[in-house]
């Protein structure tokens, strides 16, 4: 009998742009100060994709560039690039399918997900499919998004929390037992009127007054999504974790999604860990809405050992959130 096949991660890639953006070059911009952002957020600063022409896929490459370094590949040995996205280098082509031209990543498919801050869970849940089937060995989801395209940066409720960056993981083939072992995902289309961009799509085309009014940019009722996202998370955790019988005592880290760090403490708690159990990095890079889950797996990289049970969390626009349980296959 063989064994079952599971998508294991075997690399880690990310990117963040050197421009920093901290709380007080935004007290020159808005009406606000670092106290106020840091006890409501826990941000200090963020990054930002600065340079003419720079896009999305201009962070996805050298984050994927990067993990075919660790794992000794080729890019064209790439079979497929999933890029989560809601900053998308164009409404079409997809972004996916512009980074694999510049990765020279010949031989893969590609495509984007639009699921917001649920954009690096949804599309490695397919990326786990894909490898389950058993007819591909090399997926990479890529959760990546150029924010500050979107911003405001004259709306202090919004231009606060979001940065720009990008984080990449490399799925293969295990039979150890490693790697994505449950994932529950949900969406609530009746939430969108509380984040989302006004005008841009089908049912608004842009136009002159449009881009007057503003409404090009990420549009969002705080307090809402807050309400929203901490009983999202909370409650999807804890349900992952009663559907496989575990307990926060089995848990070695909580990878949460950045929006907010009360948003992640509520998580937290629900699941019974500690802080030092806990990923954040909210701190740095603020909201990189797809990017934030691969970020955390980045900088954590080489604290993460073989064997280590990881529950992934987000929330985000859709109403999109999940959570997702990994053991990890590798030591670094």
């Amino acid at each position: 009998m063989t064994n079952k096949i599971t998508a294991a991660i075997t690399a880690v890639g990310g990117f963040v742009p050197e421009d920093k953006l901290t709380n007080f070059d935004l007290e020159k911009m808005v009406e606000t100060n670092d106290e106020w952002i840091r006890t409501r957020t826990g941000i200090e600063e963020r990054r930002i994709l600065k340079g003419d022409g720079l896009a999305t896929s201009d962070m996805v490459v050298p984050a994927v560039k990067l993990l075919c370094e660790k794992r000794g590949i080729k890019t064209d040995e790439i079979d497929c690039l999933i890029v989560g996205t809601v900053t998308p280098d164009h409404v079409f082509p997809a972004t996916a399918n512009i980074a694999c031209d510049k990765l020279g990543a010949k031989n893969a498919w590609s495509f984007d997900v639009s699921a917001a801050c649920s954009g690096f869970l949804y599309p490695l849940t397919l990326g786990t499919a894909l490898i389950e089937s058993g007819r591909y060995k090399k997926v990479v989801v890529c959760g990546a998004d150029k924010m500050s395209a979107i911003i405001n940066y004259n709306d202090r409720a919004t231009c606060i929390i979001f940065g720009d960056g990008a984080g990449a993981v490399l799925l293969e083939p295990n039979e150890e037992g490693n790697g994505v072992l449950d994932s529950i995902l949900r969406s609530d289309g009746s939430g969108s009127h509380y984040l989302h961009m006004k005008a841009g799509g089908s049912k608004k085309p842009a136009s002159v007054e449009s881009v007057l009014a503003n409404e090009h940019y990420v549009y969002q009722e705080g307090q809402a999504v807050f309400k929203a996202a901490v009983k999202g998370m909370a409650d999807v955790s804890a349900e992952l974790l009663e559907r496989n019988n575990l307990t926060g005592d089995d848990i070695s880290w909580l990878v949460p999604h950045q929006a907010n760090l009360r948003i992640i403490d509520a998580t937290a708690n629900r699941m019974g860990l500690p802080k030092e159990k806990v990923m954040i990095n909210i701190q740095r890079y603020g909201n990189t809405t797809a990017g934030t889950l691969p970020l955390c797996l980045w900088d954590w990289e080489k604290q993460l050992k073989k064997g280590d049970n990881l529950v992934l969390s987000a929330f985000g626009g859709g109403f999109t959130w999940g959570a997702t349980l990994i053991k990890w296959a590798y030591n670094s």
